[in-house]
């Protein structure tokens, strides 16, 4: 059946597909967050902005977003595969030494901010159950935002991680002691919050155990196949299970998506997943923050600006300052805690369903609900500035003139990364071990990594053609990349994008044969080892020393004819880059010397 263009649902998808396609690249190009891009464009083309010209200029139709409603489950399934990629990068293992920070700062955190809001809120005249609403629902801050700015290893992502995670985790009991404290509420509220904890533990240890047992062998059944479409499917299946099941328990889906991301990074396949799962979660995160900006009522705002910014500036102040605080009891370096602390200011995505619960159970008015709303929708598009000034005060705190603590994170990447772990890829992981070198491969036969990883071996899982997996390589901090794959056409095509994107970066390919290696240093390796001549002149060296010729002088022989040959297949690999009148010139230059 045919699709009208004058669906709204169609018209809509259109928009909020251009609006990614030029946002994205655009913003990209001046090295602006694209959130900042996403929320304008909310903005622009939402009810309060083009969209309310649509009666007078029908044309702006294509151009609006005339069913806000109509995007926002999009929206909400962006935030659960960004809980789901969160995961993801993590482990059980990493989640448990961070139990501390999670079970500790985390609620003295939330309860801190809560309190700290709430109480200035009823000195201003607002009542006890109203000041508590706001204060739980301004005192949540942004997983959807925070995390992708300073990412989860960082010591800023480590804080902040912590901190957001037992706000995920407190989510639902929040909204049922909103509804338990309504002023017709009777106590089967606080029971309905014991029968949530219930059947979420049992729920969180059955995803546990059953995980442990069906993901190895339905990943293992799915690469087999070699079918992306296979392997994503499978993805997507256990986000969508794992946050069904957490919604039936009365927990909240992204805590599923999470325990989902957590038990896929217990295998070897969470790399590839990653990567074929950020397009989607990209786009639709895209789309959440749109809905953001079509919250924004830029008349309101300027009608109102004083009482606005006078809200915003104290939910960011009194956050970062009780963020600061804990951290600092925590032990956190005091330029870490300030820019966690700013980084941690505003409201949250899950502010506004907090805010809505408030206002269902008539703890405060609907004008109270709205002028929060708008206090929200103008903290979460500010999140990319306040990160910007956190990383300043910690500079000044620290007195630091270098790259930020999150820059510097990547020192992990100065190591060797091998694409490749079959024959020629495991000798050379063999020799680098030997000498005490770094370094990571990366194998698309996930029965390769299985066995590799059996003899301890550092080796991710994961398709080397694919773009999102170099993203998530850290090449630019990498000492040398070596190609090991027999797929000469591949090696080619990888050589010219890396050296394109990384111009520093040493590349060692292996090549068939001459004519390989010559088409190899024309895309920019560093260096080309064709397997034809190393053996031939293997084959050599046997044969001299056969003949009883000393081992010293045949070494060094073939030292010797290995660079002649190897210079040669450069120098034709450079006539062919150069005109043909120049290389004509080359050439008899070369025949004469």
């Amino acid at each position: 059946m045919a699709i009208g263009l004058h669906n709204e649902g169609f018209s809509d998808a259109l928009v909020v597909l251009g609006a990614a396609g030029l946002v994205i690249p655009a913003f990209a190009r001046f090295r602006i967050s694209p959130v900042i891009g996403f929320i304008l464009v909310g903005a622009l083309v939402g009810p309060a902005g083009l969209g309310a010209l649509v009666p007078k200029a029908p044309w702006l139709y294509y151009f609006t977003i005339s069913d806000p409603a109509s995007i926002e489950p999009f929206a909400e399934f962006g935030i659960v595969l960004l809980l789901f990629s969160i995961g993801l990068e993590l482990s059980f293992r990493r989640l448990w030494a961070m139990r501390r920070l999670v079970f500790g700062t985390g609620p003295a955190a939330l309860a801190g901010c809560a309190t700290l809001i709430g109480v200035a809120l009823h000195v201003m005249g607002q009542s006890w159950g109203g000041a508590a609403g706001l204060g739980l629902a301004l005192a949540l801050s942004s997983t959807a935002l925070v995390l992708p700015l300073v990412g989860t290893t960082s010591p800023v992502g480590r804080g902040a991680f912590a901190i957001l995670l037992f706000q995920d985790l407190a989510l639902v009991p929040i909204i049922f002691a909103l509804g338990a404290m309504a002023p017709t509420a009777s106590d089967e509220g606080w029971v309905g919050i014991a029968g949530v904890a219930l059947r979420g533990g049992l729920t969180v240890v059955a995803m546990y155990l059953g995980g442990r047992l069906v993901l190895p062998r339905l990943f293992a059944q799915a690469a087999r196949t070699k079918s992306p479409e296979l392997f994503l499917a499978a993805s997507l299946l256990v986000v969508i299970v794992a946050s069904v099941a957490t919604t039936a328990a009365g927990l909240s889906p992204i805590v599923g998506a999470l325990l989902a991301g957590l038990l896929i990074a217990e295998t070897e396949y969470h790399t590839e997943v990653e990567v074929m799962t950020a397009p989607f979660k990209g786009l639709a995160l895209g789309v959440f923050l749109i809905t953001v900006g079509m919250s924004l009522d830029l008349g309101a705002i300027l009608a109102n600006w004083v009482p606005l910014l006078t809200a915003v500036l104290g939910v960011v102040a009194g956050k970062a300052i009780v963020t600061f605080l804990l951290l600092r009891v925590a032990n956190a370096r005091p330029g870490i805690a300030a820019e966690t602390g700013v980084l941690m200011g505003s409201p949250s995505e899950t502010t506004l369903i907090v805010l809505a619960t408030a206002a269902q159970a008539q703890l405060i008015t609907a004008a109270t609900a709205s002028f929060w709303q708008t206090v929200t929708a103008i903290g979460l598009t500010i999140t990319p500035l306040l990160a910007l000034l956190g990383r300043v005060i910690s500079r000044r705190i620290e007195g630091r003139t270098t790259a930020p603590p999150d820059a510097l994170d990547h020192a992990e990447g100065e190591r060797a990364v091998v694409f490749g772990f079959g024959r020629v890829g495991r000798l050379v992981a063999d020799m680098l071990a030997r000498h005490k070198q770094p370094y990571v491969a990366v194998e698309a036969d996930i029965d390769a990594v299985t066995q590799a990883r059996s003899g301890g071996y550092p080796i991710i899982f994961g398709d080397v053609a694919r773009a999102e997996l170099i993203d998530r390589l850290d090449l630019a901090n990498a000492r040398m990349l070596v190609l090991t794959m027999d797929e000469p056409v591949l090696t080619v095509r990888l050589t010219k994008r890396l050296r394109a994107d990384f111009p520093d970066l040493p590349i060692i390919a292996r090549a068939r044969d001459t004519v390989h290696a010559a088409e190899l240093y024309k895309a920019g390796a560093t260096d080309a080892v064709p397997e034809t001549l190393e053996s031939s002149l293997q084959l050599s060296e046997a044969v001299l020393v056969d003949l009883g010729v000393a081992m010293g002088p045949v070494i060094a022989s073939i030292h010797d004819k290995r660079e002649e040959l190897r210079e040669t297949i450069r120098r034709t690999a450079m006539l062919d880059r150069e005109p043909r009148i120049r290389r004509i010139r080359r050439t008899d230059e070369i025949k004469t010397a």
